[in-house]
């Protein structure tokens, strides 16, 4: 949910549209109608049949208009009756206490019926900066939320629960999740290490997302991911992984990079871009995992034309023969069980993106289940 009708040479000049770029570039009037806009088009996923729509959780930028994700699921959750609605994810660590995550979590579980996926997410650095939220504690907070919501979930109350950062001592949950033991959990992440050693537990063994990267380093966090599980003594299923790109299905290939480009351009180097002490406050991860994404991420802090992103990977545009077969290709290598599609980036206004949706469901989704 970008503000897309930003100015968008007003945030080139700002250097990013995260923290920091003055909120008098919002036009409430406007943000009216793009709100109403995007949650007509994710009603819409349901009715093209894709399996889930997803929502996520962005703080004081132009980027996402989500800050919080609970809005948007328990409208969708409503308006709905079988899609599943993905909240990718609820940062732990920012919120001031977890048994608000659990409470609201289980309410769209119960009014949605068991469809809700639940997406925990630590916060991408600049939301650090947004909430003066000390990174150094990012994981510790994290890991202590998701023990505290999940075993509120899970265990009857009342019972009392002792951590560093949250002490309660009458957890009882109402209302409980429609799932049983709890609503799915889904990791989204940059491809920290510490993620992937945690997401990859045989406690846990949750479905790890790897977001907006070439396709190079997807596969090589995937592969990361499945060589952990394979050292905690098991074998990952192919559900258990998962892959978010940006899509674009045309009518042919020239005239999908011709309608993509100014909007996937947009995107990737007007709203996604932000300086790396943002991206990577000191202390939001260990120094090896920040080597590790910085290298994996090198290619993305220039500017990328639609051509450049194409051949990296971070966007599969063209025909829907061009699309399956590049996701088939991708597929072979990945074994990703889960494909996360963002048909609507930048600017890209409401006829394409619901023309991209259309084909893609019509043209792409069949082949794609086809490969199991």
């Amino acid at each position: 949910m970008p503000y897309a009708d930003l100015d968008l040479e007003a945030g080139r000049k700002n250097g990013t549209v995260w923290v920091k770029l003055p909120n008098r570039h919002f036009d409430p009037e406007k943000g009216h109608r793009l709100y109403n806009r995007f949650l007509d088009e994710l009603e819409y996923g349901e009715k093209l049949g894709f399996d889930v729509i997803a929502v996520n959780e962005h703080h004081q930028t132009a980027y996402g208009l989500m800050p919080s994700p609970i809005v948007t699921a328990s409208a969708l959750a409503r308006r709905t009756s079988k899609v599943r609605i993905a909240i990718l994810g609820s940062a732990l660590p920012l919120r001031s206490h977890p048994l608000t995550v659990a409470e609201e979590h289980a309410m769209i579980d119960v009014i949605s019926g068991g469809r809700l996926i639940s997406g925990f997410v630590r916060g991408i650095g600049a939301e650090y900066h947004t909430f003066g939220v000390n990174p150094t504690f990012s994981h510790d907070r994290f890991h202590e939320a998701h023990d505290l919501i999940v075993r509120a979930w899970t265990e009857e109350g009342p019972f009392s629960f002792r951590g560093r950062h949250y002490e309660v001592k009458y957890v009882n949950l109402w209302p409980r999740p429609y799932q049983r033991p709890h609503p799915p959990i889904w990791i989204p992440s940059q491809g920290s290490k510490e993620t992937i050693d945690w997401a990859s537990h045989p406690d846990r063994r949750y479905t790890y997302l790897q977001t907006f990267s070439p396709a190079k380093v997807v596969a090589r966090y995937l592969k990361m991911y499945r060589d952990t599980c394979q050292g905690h003594g098991y074998q990952p299923k192919d559900s258990q992984l998962g892959w978010a790109v940006p899509v674009y299905v045309g009518a042919d290939d020239e005239s999908a990079r011709r309608e993509a480009k100014p909007h996937f351009e947009a995107f990737r180097n007007v709203f996604v871009r932000m300086p790396l002490e943002m991206l990577l406050p000191p202390g939001y991860t260990s120094r090896e995992s920040m080597k590790n994404v910085i290298k994996a991420k090198a290619q993305m802090f220039g500017d990328v034309n639609i051509e450049q992103a194409i051949e990296l990977g971070l966007f599969v545009c063209g025909s829907p023969e061009t699309v399956l077969r590049s996701f088939e290709n991708h597929f072979r290598e990945m074994r990703f069980g889960n494909l996360l599609v963002m048909c609507q980036f930048g600017t890209l206004p409401s006829d394409l993106t619901r023309a991209n949706m259309e084909r893609f469901a019509r043209d792409v989704m069949p082949g794609l289940r086809a490969l199991g």
